[in-house]
C-alpha cells in the first residue's frame, strides 16, 4: 500500500558514501574468495551505486525492520550482482560477519543470486536476466493505483539492471509499457560496464544508443559517472522530483572497478578470487579507504 511518511534513514556525506562503497568492495571480495564462486565484475561495478541508494537517505526504507522494511521499492534485476547486495546488508546489520562467508553454500541466507524467502531485506527473487524490470513496472503500477484511490503520492521503485542484461526481451516490453503508463515512481539504474559473460555487449549484441532508445520510448534519460556519488545523488534527487514519465540513469562503470587486475576483464564477470588475489584485491581497496580518508 502507498503511504506518505517517511521513515527516517541517515544521510551520509559524499565522503562517507565513497567509504561505504569501499567496505562493499572489500566484503564482496572477502565473500567470493571463501565461497571460490561467483561474479566479482558486476558486483564491484555497482558499488557506489548500491552505496548511494541504501546510504544517501533518497530511497525510503525502515533499517530497523529488515524482515519488512519496504516503503520504497529496490529490485536487483541484475541478480548474479548478489554480493554487492548483501554487502549493503552487512553495512546496515541485517547480515552478519559470519553470513558473509556462507555465500552460495547450501542453506545459506546468502544464494548465489537473490532468493526473498532465504534472506531479510529482499522483497523479489531475481536473476534470471531481463525479469527485473518487469517486476518493477509491475509494483510501479500497483503503487500508482493504490495512492490514486487513498489520495497519496505513490511511493517509488527503484531498479538495477545489467547492459547485458538490456539484449533480453522483456525489457523492452517493459520499457514500452512503463513509458506508456506514466510511471514516474519508477527509477532505473543501467550499469553500463560495457562486458558481459561472452564478451564485450558491442561485439556480443550491441545496444546502439541506448539512451536514445530509452528516450524513444518515452523515458527521461540521464547519463552519469557511475563512480561519482556525487553525480549519483545528484541524478537520483532530480529523478525523484521528475513527473509524467519513468527515469532511467546511465551509469558509465568500469567492470572490476577497485581492483587493478579485474577492472575491464571479461574473465572476472563470474570468476572468484584464489587467497593470494584475494589478498592483493583487499590490499588494494585498503590503500584507497586509506586514500579516502584523507579527503577534505
Amino acid at each position: 500500500m502507498s503511504t506518505t511518511y517517511e521513515v527516517p534513514v541517515q544521510t551520509r556525506s559524499a565522503k562517507e558514501l565513497k567509504l561505504i562503497a569501499n567496505d562493499l568492495r572489500r566484503d564482496i571480495i572477502t565473500m567470493l574468495e571463501k565461497s571460490k564462486s561467483g561474479h566479482p565484475g558486476g558486483s564491484l561495478s555497482s558499488a557506489e551505486i548500491i552505496s548511494v541508494l541504501y546510504f544517501s537517505g533518497l530511497m525510503r526504507y525502515d533499517a530497523d525492520k529488515p524482515e519488512d522494511p519496504f516503503i520504497d521499492h529496490f529490485v536487483l534485476s541484475k541478480g548474479h550482482a548478489a554480493p554487492v547486495l548483501y554487502a549493503a546488508f552487512h553495512q546496515l546489520g541485517w547480515i552478519s560477519d559470519e553470513d558473509i562467508l556462507t555465500l552460495r553454500q547450501l542453506g545459506s541466507k546468502l544464494q548465489g543470486h537473490p532468493d526473498c524467502h532465504c534472506c531479510p531485506g529482499l522483497e523479489v527473487c531475481t536473476g534470471s536476466l531481463g525479469q527485473g524490470l518487469s517486476i518493477a513496472a509491475g509494483i510501479a503500477l500497483g503503487l500508482k493505483k493504490d495512492a490514486a484511490a487513498a489520495g497519496t503520492e505513490p511511493n517509488r521503485v527503484f531498479v538495477l539492471l545489467g547492459d547485458g542484461e538490456m539484449q533480453e526481451g522483456s525489457n523492452w516490453e517493459s520499457i514500452m509499457f512503463a513509458g506508456n503508463q506514466g510511471l514516474d515512481n519508477m527509477i532505473a539504474f543501467l550499469d553500463k560496464n560495457r562486458l558481459q559473460i561472452d564478451g564485450p555487449v558491442d561485439e556480443v549484441n550491441s545496444l546502439g544508443d541506448i539512451q536514445a532508445k530509452f528516450a524513444s520510448f518515452g523515458w527521461d534519460v540521464m547519463t552519469v559517472d557511475g563512480h561519482d556519488v556525487s553525480a549519483l545523488t545528484e541524478a537520483t534527487s532530480a529523478a525523484i522530483e521528475h513527473t509524467g514519465t519513468p527515469t532511467v540513469i546511465v551509469c558509465d562503470t568500469v567492470k572490476g572497478k577497485g581492483v587493478s587486475f579485474m577492472e575491464n576483464q571479461v574473465g572476472w564477470h563470474g570468476s572468484a578470487p584464489n587467497a593470494e588475489q584475494a589478498a592483493q584485491a583487499l590490499a588494494e581497496i585498503a590503500a584507497k579507504r586509506a586514500e579516502i580518508e584523507k579527503e577534505a
